[in-house]
């Protein structure tokens, strides 16, 4: 009977998706009824439950089928944090810049000590060290979201968190020449690599972003075709970073920089993406928490265990000491420290990288990551809750993320043609 099914049934993508959202709603509900607790923890919870670790309902095959949607789901949120970052102000303003450079090499500098330490080999160590550098975009994001945070606290860690993730980025691709002089590669990989991967991911994420705010004026009067346009730009890059084999991480940083550096009237800067963005964090986190690996996490526990102390620290001691010789309030610069604990998507990408070019480094490198990133996923989210309710940033009340209307502008200009009615009569 040809027209039934075979059996075992084939997987695909769609259903892989459909399980990650179905799966993920319900955790993330579960997790909502408890105040104290985020739903990303309920998400990452019941992707370790569903996934090879303990159901094996979701297989390491299927979360390889479903890479795609998660580098989407990536994509849209380090283009959003992008928008955080405005480099007119920050040239005017440097604070946030002297703060991060001092955070983030004295991360940079202890971390690498610290697994020095525990023996491993000099470029693994400084691989480590810059991929601890970066700060998780989508627990802030998210986080900042669900409470409804609004103030100079959430502001300033959504731009440290994009300055540590492009100083991350240009960290690890400084390393990137030794760790293929090590491989014995030619000198022209060894110098044109690195240099084609960041120029290459900056020129296309500035051209793309350019792109995008010309086409988004010429469209100025039909917003309802803006969310197409970030949508179709964002993916577009990201399959153009596939095709030329540039970085796409950085490449969407770029994009949403510069939208935000080329935005004069907040056309699409401002954008909101509207409940349904909440579709992405929950397929990203689900995947992340079915994507431990538990055993790696066990064999590089005491390595994983003084990273994230090391970093935690360095972290807290360089935003806080910093802030506080610029003047801020102690209660400001410690929570905005305790809001780059989180670590995950630009981290794994680079590890990723790592374990394609250079297998033999990218073991040691993936194993301590990984699993460094598994306890920070699952800490930092409470901790971030905490950290943004004693910040004294504005909170909603009932803590539920912010919902904006769609029509929002539409309805403003009623009420305002019928205030002019009223005065008229």
């Amino acid at each position: 009977m040809t027209f039934l099914p075979e059996w075992p049934l084939a997987s695909n993508t769609i259903f892989f998706f459909g399980i990650l959202l179905f799966c993920g709603a319900i955790g993330g509900f579960v997790t909502h009824r408890r105040p104290w607790l985020p739903s990303i923890t309920g998400f990452m919870l019941v992707g370790l439950l569903v996934g090879p670790n303990v159901l094996n309902i979701v297989s390491y095959e299927a979360l390889a089928e479903s890479r795609i949607i998660i580098d989407v789901s990536l994509a849209l949120i380090l283009y959003r944090l992008g928008l955080s970052l405005d480099a007119k102000l920050l040239l005017r303003d440097r604070r946030l810049v002297v703060v991060s450079l001092v955070e983030s090499t004295l991360t940079f500098v202890t971390v690498w000590f610290a697994m020095r330490l525990f023996g491993l080999d000099d470029l693994p160590a400084a691989v480590i060290a810059a991929l601890a550098v970066s700060s998780s975009p989508a627990v802030l994001i998210h986080v900042t979201n669900e409470v409804g945070a609004k103030g100079p606290v959430s502001d300033s860690a959504k731009t440290l968190v994009a300055l540590n993730n492009v100083l991350a980025f240009l960290i690890f691709s400084a390393i990137l020449p030794l760790l293929y002089n090590r491989a014995q590669a030619p000198l022209s990989t060894i110098l044109g690599g690195p240099l084609y991967v960041v120029l290459g991911s900056a020129v296309l994420g500035i051209v793309a972003g350019y792109i995008l705010h010309r086409a988004t004026r010429f469209a100025k009067a039909a917003q309802q075709y803006h969310l197409a346009l970030v949508v179709g730009a964002v993916t577009l890059t990201l399959g153009a970073t596939i095709s030329l084999k540039l970085s796409p991480l950085f490449a969407l940083l770029v994009l949403g920089v510069a939208v935000r550096s080329f935005e004069q009237e907040d056309l699409i800067a401002e954008l909101e993406f509207g409940p349904a963005f909440e579709l992405f964090f929950i397929a990203l986190f689900v995947y992340a928490g079915a994507n431990l690996h538990l055993a790696e996490m066990l064999e590089y526990a005491p390595a994983a265990a003084a990273f994230v102390l090391v970093r935690g620290l360095a972290k807290l001691a360089g935003v806080g000491v910093t802030s506080r010789l610029q003047g801020l309030p102690m209660r400001q610069s410690a929570t905005t420290g305790l809001l780059l604990l989180p670590m995950a998507g630009l981290a794994i990408g680079l590890v990723n990288t790592t374990v394609l070019l250079f297998p033999e480094q990218g073991v040691v490198v993936s194993s301590v990551v990984l699993a460094a990133v598994a306890v920070l996923e699952t800490i930092g989210p409470p901790i971030s809750v905490k950290a943004l309710r004693l910040s004294g940033d504005t909170l909603k009340p009932n803590g539920a993320p912010d919902e904006v209307s769609a029509n929002a502008p539409v309805e403003a200009s009623k009420d305002a043609a019928e205030e002019q009615s009223v005065a008229k009569t």
